[in-house]
């Protein structure tokens, strides 16, 4: 019971925060009321009295303070209460959705002797959490102890399709446990406290949290100015002091709940938690993997891939098959998957895979999002990839030729570019060319040189000149993404070649390559 009271201990110094900062707030008008009271009883400064000239300028200046003071109080009070906490973006799962999956964790939470999950959410993340739910705000005088409502539970997409329904179980267990804290009224009290406050804060920012600790835009808001503008200043000035003042209590009281939480978890399935926790690493890197190398190809085209989670699957067994570290991995596969608690696990990935690409990428250059299925990757992401990236590379050859004149798109050009030391001219200008039209994915993927970009490019029309002249197809790795197949075979040494001739100026080895791949130089590339 050692993290109970602890975690209510904390929840107590937020709360006195609170406390005094009302306090602070009423005090000057609680001393107005009294010299003014005192005035019209005759008890202090009364009329006539040899000290009444000074008790009236006391009076007035109290007065001023305690009416500025008020307004301050009532400018915040007004800030925190319209401020809305941020939601992770999330999937709703109904009850008809999934009725195993809520009967799983009513039984969960049952055996910890905790409230139940008020709902499910689905997130693209790999992480669980439970997200409390603000209370109604009901017409009529507030109740004196309102009982907060019971909270969501938000679970990340890929362990539903990667871990075994009992290794969910497991992992869920301690998150489950964590909503006895959510019913204790004075943590849910300095939780709601704390949340208003980053809500105000946020409200200035523009931003709210995103997965993964990032930010996410918030919609635009229309500029306020004047009064309206120094007020909002004023309201978060506050909050932030109020929340410095916390922020030591806060970090304590989270990590005594969650201490709490896992204390009361043991109960259940405690060993099998072991094994899952070391499918969470497992599930998090695949994830990562695949939305980096698979995913990002395509959201830039404006194409979603529609089940982003069986693909994680398919990456996680296929790296299960290449890395004996992992072979026993592949021996589990036969057990009850979690996504098979769900009634159309395919609906459910459809959606929570559009929400990912909305989430990591946002919007598409197109302005419109084309669901695709794993089938279409290669020709519709893969081919069509490399296709626009050797388009991009015509304009910078084309400013490079001599008198700028505008020529075919073959490799013979490109190379003789290369040796002749252009690399780094062509470099710059493609990397100019792609900052003007490609829109960023900061949350995938960081800043890339202009030689990064060559690289890439050059490759990319390599491998359009071999499925043009040399019987090549684009294919799907489920771990590195678009992939060159020769005769059936995946080509992995292409990469040297083609860094030689960026970096270097060496066209040797990637004319060597390209000699012994049958591919034909001189023959324009199909755009």
């Amino acid at each position: 019971m050692a993290a109970v009271d602890t975690a209510r201990a904390h929840a107590q110094a937020v709360l006195r925060v609170r406390g005094l900062a009302l306090a602070a707030a009423v005090l000057p008008a609680a001393v107005a009321v009294v010299l003014l009271a005192g005035r019209f009883t005759g008890r202090i400064g009364a009329p006539g009295a040899a000290d009444a000239a000074g008790w009236d300028a006391v009076r007035w200046a109290v007065c001023a303070v305690a009416a500025l003071t008020l307004l301050v109080a009532g400018l915040t009070a007004r800030a925190l209460h319209r401020a809305e906490p941020p939601r992770t973006p999330a999937v709703p799962l109904e009850r008809a959705e999934a009725p195993e999956l809520y009967r799983l964790i009513a039984e969960l939470a049952d055996r910890l002797d905790v409230p139940a999950p008020s709902a499910v959410a689905l997130t693209p993340d790999c992480d669980s959490w439970l997200e409390d739910v603000p209370p109604v705000r009901r017409p009529g005088p507030p109740r004196p102890h309102p009982e907060p409502p019971a909270p969501v539970l938000v679970i990340g997409s890929p362990f539903l399709w990667w871990m075994r329904a009992g290794e969910l179980r497991a992992l869920l267990a301690p998150v489950v446990a964590g909503a006895a804290a959510s019913a204790d009224p004075e943590i849910a009290a300095a939780r709601r406290f704390l949340r208003s406050l980053d809500a105000c804060l946020d409200s200035g920012r523009g931003t709210s949290p995103g997965l993964g600790g990032g930010t996410l835009a918030a919609p635009p808001r229309p500029p306020r100015r004047g009064p309206a503008a120094l007020a909002d200043r004023i309201a978060r000035r506050i909050a932030r002091r109020l929340l410095g003042a916390c922020r030591g209590h806060s970090a304590e009281l989270e990590r005594s709940v969650a201490s709490w939480a896992s204390e009361q978890a043991r109960v259940v399935d405690y060993g099998l938690r072991i094994a899952a926790q070391e499918q969470v690493g497992l599930a998090y890197a695949g994830w990562d993997r695949l939305l980096t190398r698979v995913a990002l190809p395509a959201w830039r085209l404006g194409r979603h891939p529609a089940h982003l989670n069986a693909g994680v699957v398919a990456a996680l067994t296929e790296l299960s098959r290449r890395d004996r570290l992992a072979d026993g991995y592949g021996t589990r596969l036969g057990d009850r998957p979690a996504c098979d608690l769900l009634e159309e696990p395919g609906a459910v990935d459809r959606a929570v895979s559009r929400l990912a690409a909305e989430l990591f990428f946002g919007r598409p250059a197109a302005g419109a999002w084309h669901e695709l299925e794993w089938a279409d990757y290669p020709a519709d992401v893969v081919d069509a990839g490399w296709r626009a990236g050797a388009a991009a590379l015509q304009a910078p050859l084309d400013r490079l030729a001599p008198h700028s004149r505008p020529g075919a798109p073959t490799l013979t050009r490109l190379l003789v570019r290369l040796a002749e030391g252009d690399g780094e001219r062509l470099a710059a200008a493609l990397a100019a060319q792609v900052a003007r039209t490609t829109a960023p994915a900061p949350l995938l993927e960081p800043d890339r040189t202009g030689r990064d970009l060559l690289v890439d490019h050059v490759t990319a029309m390599v491998c359009c000149a071999a499925v043009d002249t040399a019987g090549g197809a684009p294919g799907l790795d489920w771990l590195d993404g678009p992939v060159l197949l020769l005769g059936g075979v995946r080509r992995t040494d292409l990469a040297g070649p083609v860094a030689q001739a960026v970096e270097q100026g060496q066209d040797g080895p990637l004319r060597a390559w390209l000699d012994a791949a049958d591919v034909r130089l001189e023959k324009p590339v199909r755009l």
